[in-house]
């Protein structure tokens, strides 16, 4: 007999039940999530799972699953399927046939082989076959059966979800691989973090980082933490302001192609950047928060959060504009941006709709180019296709959306910064609409946030180098 255990449901059967010749089964499919769970849970970081240079080396062709993993579900057939709850595990013997990769469907079967009254020990022989209905492992097990019958509701497992910030930030630096690296000016690079996030974007060959600042502060910082300046220029000067004047004057001369905030207040870079002599274009200066959001299924800009207190409607279509010609450099030729208010419908009293409105507008007459523009939307339908289908939305940017057009500097800062914080999001701040690629990190963060940024700012200068190129 074939056993089938209900699905709400988990039924022990005790040892008078069960016959020789009974059998059941469990199917499950191989997730990425499983294979990166089950290292954790266990410690196993087998190169040949973790390591993509290894895993393509010719032995292995793609992620496969630990072999313990295969053997865990014959654990939870026994356990929750036949016998079922009670059962009690003795001795295993399994035999791996092949390997199991990602996607690959496994059926796992039991069979009762024999029977021991004296000890109502079983015998089971087991088999595990994948889609193919390929062996991938066989073996047997002696268990003893449940003492008594249970039956119990099943309880439904939790929703888990894996952040692997560092394996998401070389997902992408890898995206700037093969670019030369750009001169890049570092202002006032006095603290562990900002010179640390300098020196870890020229080890990974995105940044030449000229720094400048006070030499013997710099120096000092660097000695405390270990860091080898020995390869990289100093420009010194006497403080943190005189650092900005400099960094502008070297963009200036072409004797770099991007700035970096170190350890400063941001009203003082950015008072030399918007100066008359300083970095200024026809487009308004903004500022783009790039996330990648773990529980969210693409990157997504937010803008702007930290130079535009309280934009007019004029200064919100260079904001969109400057977020759009990222996304094009990025490797998205059509953004879907959702100009965001506390409501999705337009309210006379509220003049974030009426912006909104009037920016979709001014896109559908080819003054805002290059992106697919919806607003006013609310944040929960900007980024849920539930909330916008419950609401019913009929938009291509709800639930979609790859750019959040804040209304102010406020609600996009706090937003930001709760994914950042609350939802572990990986984060690159740069400034947009100045000749040059800014980065403008806050004091706060880490040095991964400022080598994510220099990917972003990496992937600009080398966009201008070639726009450049063809205007010549």
């Amino acid at each position: 007999m074939h056993v089938d255990t209900p699905l709400e449901y988990l039924e022990s059967r005790i040892y008078d039940e069960i016959n020789i010749g009974d059998s059941s089964s469990l199917v499950r499919t191989l997730r990425p999530e499983d294979v990166k769970l089950f290292a954790l849970m266990s410690g196993d970081m087998n190169p040949a799972l973790a390591n993509a240079e290894f895993r393509h080396s010719g032995l292995f062709q793609d992620f496969i699953a630990h072999g313990m993993w295969t053997a865990s579900l014959l654990s939870t057939t026994l356990g929750t399927q036949f016998p079922g709850p009670g059962t009690v595990l003795i001795k295993s013997a399994t035999h791996f046939a092949r390997s199991v990769a990602i996607g690959d469907t496994i059926t796992v079967t039991v069979v009762v082989q024999k029977k021991f009254a004296h000890n109502h020990h079983i015998i089971l022989d087991c088999s595990c076959v994948n889609q193919n209905n390929l062996l991938v492992l066989s073996g047997s097990v002696e268990v003893l059966a449940p003492a008594e019958k249970i039956r119990t509701k099943r309880t439904a497992m939790p929703e888990i979800t894996i952040s692997d910030k560092y394996a998401r930030l070389q997902v992408l630096v890898s995206r700037a691989e093969g670019l030369a690296p750009i001169d890049m000016a570092v202002v006032h690079p006095c603290d562990r973090e900002s010179l640390r996030g300098a020196l870890m974007a020229a080890d990974a060959n995105l940044i030449d980082p000229i720094l400048i600042g006070p030499e013997q502060k710099i120096r000092a910082v660097a000695t405390e933490n270990g860091l080898d300046l020995k390869r990289h220029r100093i420009v010194n000067v006497k403080h943190s302001h005189e650092a900005a004047a400099m960094a502008v004057t070297l963009i200036r001369n072409n004797d770099a192609e991007a700035l970096m905030k170190g350890s400063l207040h941001t009203d003082e870079l950015m008072t030399e950047v918007v100066s008359h002599r300083g970095l200024r274009t026809a487009r308004r200066i903004s500022h783009a928060f790039l996330m990648d959001v773990p529980t969210y299924p693409r990157p997504i800009m937010i803008t702007d959060a930290a130079i535009n207190i309280q934009p007019t409607l004029q200064e919100k279509a260079d904001i969109i504009q400057n977020a759009i010609d990222l996304a094009h450099v990025i490797g998205n030729p059509e953004p879907k941006v959702a100009i965001l208010s506390a409501v999705e419908t337009v309210n006379p009293k509220i003049q974030s709709t009426l912006d909104a409105a009037a920016l979709c507008k001014m896109a559908d007459r080819r003054q805002i180019k290059g992106g697919l523009l919806d607003g006013p939307l609310a944040f929960d339908n900007a980024v849920s296709i539930v909330a916008a289908n419950t609401k019913g939305i009929d938009s291509a940017v709800a639930g979609r959306a790859d750019i959040l057009v804040v209304p102010d500097l406020e609600s996009g800062n706090m937003i930001a910064k709760q994914l950042e914080y609350l939802a572990n999001a990986l984060s690159a701040g740069i400034v947009l609409g100045a000749s040059v690629p800014i980065v403008l990190t806050s004091r706060a963060d880490t040095a991964e946030t400022r080598i994510a940024s220099c990917v972003i700012a990496a992937l600009i200068a080398h966009a201008t180098r070639e726009k450049l190129k063809g205007a010549g």
